[in-house]
């Protein structure tokens, strides 16, 4: 049986994660497309702000986000001024974090799956009369398919053990922003708390395990139905 603390961080962090993904996924589309299919000036630029977070300490990817969306950074005070938004010390700030420490894994599972399309494909069906949009939601969009979705759940499991950036983000407020990673390193804090951080740990594996398997599965499955 699961306690109160465990049921709550696992829902949070299974909430983060999925806003996270939701998120993150036309801009992870639009992003991989842009380093797959085109070239211009500040390529190489796009490519290293993308993959930045996976060779960044995570707490300063969670100060930069603090400093910007704070109530007193610039697009903090945007966001409140016009919408009435607060994202610093909230759960949506949680996904902000997660979404940017995940999107380099997204992003390069979606681009490696882009490039791999055989462009006869597309031009084939640019002869028969297809516009770019329907090439590419017809053609390209399925051949894809199996890198998106490896994409999307990378991103989903990464984001489920995101800690650094979430902690200097949006702190750790009970019900609000405390994940399973940060409940963890509460318990950790805590005299005492050694068998429930044990507990957090196998609950951690064995859902970002599930999450991978899942991916595996379901990729071989659509694998199998495009080559059919």
């Amino acid at each position: 049986m699961l306690t109160p603390l465990e049921i709550e961080a696992l829902a949070l962090s299974l909430k983060v994660a999925l806003a996270s993904v939701v998120f993150s996924l036309p801009f992870g589309l639009l992003v991989a497309w842009l380093l797959a299919r085109r070239d211009f000036a500040g390529k190489t630029l796009l490519n290293g702000i993308v993959h930045l977070p996976l060779v960044m300490p995570p707490v300063v990817v969670g100060y930069l986000l603090l400093v910007l969306f704070s109530q007193d950074g610039p697009l903090g005070r945007l966001l409140e001024g016009l919408f009435g938004v607060t994202i610093a010390f909230t759960w949506q700030g949680a996904a902000l974090a997660a979404a940017v420490m995940a999107f380099p894994l997204m992003v390069r599972s979606i681009r490696l799956s882009m490039e791999s399309v055989d462009r006869r494909l597309e031009a084939a069906a640019r002869t028969l009369g297809a516009t770019p949009a329907d090439c590419f939601r017809s053609v390209t969009l399925p051949l894809i398919a199996p890198g998106i979705l490896v994409g999307v759940i990378l991103a989903f499991a990464r984001s489920l053990g995101e800690f650094g950036a979430t902690i200097t983000f949006v702190s750790a407020i009970p019900g609000e922003t405390r994940t399973l990673p940060i409940a963890l390193y509460g318990l950790t804090q805590s005299p005492g708390g050694e068998l429930g951080a044990l507990r957090l740990a196998i609950i951690s594996v064995v859902v970002a395990f599930a999450a991978l398997f899942a991916s595996e599965v379901l990729a071989r499955r659509l694998g199998r139905g495009i080559g059919a």
